[in-house]
């Protein structure tokens, strides 16, 4: 059976020390003579402290309690930096394990409304590891019986309710795995296989946000952290908690957009002689206006578009939608024209969304001509990749649609050699550099001249190390900004 009350201190070989803040030793515990310093936590009894003068005693606490406050201070501005639920839960593995006095650890995202997402990380602990630890039994592990207590957020609205607050299950302490009662012998055999002694789990939870995990740290003998750190890591706890249900609720609102945004684009793309086609689409946290369609027209013709509507969120999703689906029916309808296709593109914005703007671009292809018609709407010119050129195409300078009475501009012609790629992009693409619109057009240049040899013949390859390059570290999912949608069309 699990045990809560203080035995005894961790370890020196589990019990790292906290970096020294502000010129003041913050190692936890607290020197024998130090009152601890912070509020519901009794004072160290110590023989000592009879004899010190009234006022080093009180000096001494206060630099205790300054210590303990400027170490969560540091601890908690570290973690509202991170931006993504794996990056949160691994800062609150390293700084509980500092806390706590323990060298290894894994937490556990597991909302109790299981509405998900989930995902397992380890501190100190390798995959297989991670895997040898879920092979005990859940009710007889710590974290398992964390998990399976873990309440539901907690009433938001005033009401009957809202006066029985949802329970949040106390840490668990295990002082000695091997005297543990209680414990099913699979967990002696992983404990001992994997060279820990104790642990102490803590559930991710408050009444406000709900159940979303535990964390369990394991120590190398056996130990137990004293009332200070247990103080000091349920503080930490909470604030961790706070600050992945917010994350929590960016990532479920990015996973809701990019489903609603990939259900308004093609399932998939089609399959025409002579070309063949690949796409990359990176959808932001709040849902961006870029698409792309692919339509097969008659004659073996293709029809090849991007385009980007003006705002983000629901609404623009939905107008994407609308200007797509109208688009479509427009190519089938007079495709041979892109300038016809566009300026009735145009007239229908207007009309029905007056507040709103968009930039398209729409080709007309010949696969087996090798021919390309294409006319643009405030949108960014297609890059030609190939062997012997990486260049891009000279389109004119048009108004995106709704910002004129009418739209007009003059289409362009090209002819890709065999073995050519045409990429085609929107905005979100150069924007989300981060650098000024000619650096932009520069890298992407290069990016596609880099592109090496045995990828030239595989669009998807070449659109991927396009990407790769301009955004090495991807698409931020916490960070607002544009989609990226990224066409690539290599003629045979």
């Amino acid at each position: 059976m699990a045990s809560n009350a203080p035995v005894g201190k961790p370890t020196d070989m589990s019990a790292p020390r906290l970096p020294k803040v502000a010129g003041i030793d913050s190692t936890v515990p607290a020197p024998p003579h130090t009152t601890a310093p912070l509020p519901g936590v009794p004072p160290a009894a110590s023989p000592s402290d009879a004899a010190l003068p009234p006022g080093v005693l009180i000096q001494d606490r206060l630099a205790s309690w300054v210590s303990d406050l400027t170490t969560l201070h540091e601890l908690t501005e570290r973690l509202i930096k991170t931006s993504s639920l794996d990056g949160a839960l691994r800062e609150v593995l390293g700084a509980g394990a500092a806390l706590v006095g323990a060298r290894r650890g894994m937490a556990v995202l597991e909302p109790a409304d299981g509405l998900g997402p989930t995902s397992t990380i380890g501190l100190g602990l390798a995959h297989a590891d991670l895997g040898t630890i879920e092979t005990v039994p859940r009710g007889s592990g710590s974290y398992g019986r964390l998990l399976d207590g873990l309440p539901e957020a907690g009433p938001t609205a005033p009401g009957p309710s809202s006066t029985r607050p949802a329970h949040v299950p106390e840490p668990i302490a295990i002082r000695d795995v091997r005297t543990e009662e209680g414990l099913d012998p699979r967990h002696r055999e992983v404990a001992a296989r994997l060279g820990y002694a104790a642990s102490y789990a803590l559930p991710l939870a408050t009444e406000e946000a709900g159940g979303l995990g535990a964390a369990v740290w394991l120590y190398d003998e056996p130990a137990e952290p004293d009332e200070r750190r247990r103080h000091l890591i349920g503080l930490y706890g909470r604030f961790a908690t706070e600050h992945l249900a917010r994350l929590l609720q960016v990532e479920r609102a990015r996973v809701r957009v990019a489903t609603v945004a990939e259900e308004l684009l093609p399932s998939r793309l089609p399959r025409v002689p002579g070309v063949r086609l690949a796409v990359r689409h990176l959808t932001g946290p709040q849902g961006g206006g870029d698409w792309y369609d692919a339509l097969p027209l008659p004659e073996g013709a293709l029809g090849l578009a991007v385009g980007s509507v003006s705002g983000t969120g629901p609404s623009a999703l939905a107008a994407m939608g609308r200007l797509r689906a109208s688009l479509r029916a427009y190519a089938v309808m007079e495709g041979e024209d892109p300038v016809a296709v566009l300026s009735d593109l145009e007239l229908l914005l207007r009309l029905t969304e007056p507040a709103r703007s968009a930039t398209a671009l729409f080709a007309y292809a010949e696969p087996a001509q090798r021919r390309i018609v294409l006319a643009g709407a405030g949108h960014a010119p297609p890059l030609v990749v190939g062997d012997r050129r990486t260049e891009f195409v000279e389109t004119s300078l048009s108004a995106p649609l709704g910002m004129l009475t009418c739209w007009e501009a003059p289409s362009v012609e090209l002819s890709p050699a065999p073995g050519e790629t045409v990429l085609l992009y929107t905005d979100g693409l150069l924007r989300r550099t981060g650098d000024a619109t000619d650096r932009a057009f520069a890298r992407l240049h290069a990016a596609a001249a880099s592109v090496p040899g045995a990828d030239r013949s595989d669009p998807g390859a070449v659109a991927d190390h396009v990407l790769r390059t301009l955004l090495p570290e991807g698409l931020d999912p916490a960070v607002e900004g544009e989609d990226v949608v990224l066409l690539a069309a290599r003629f045979a």
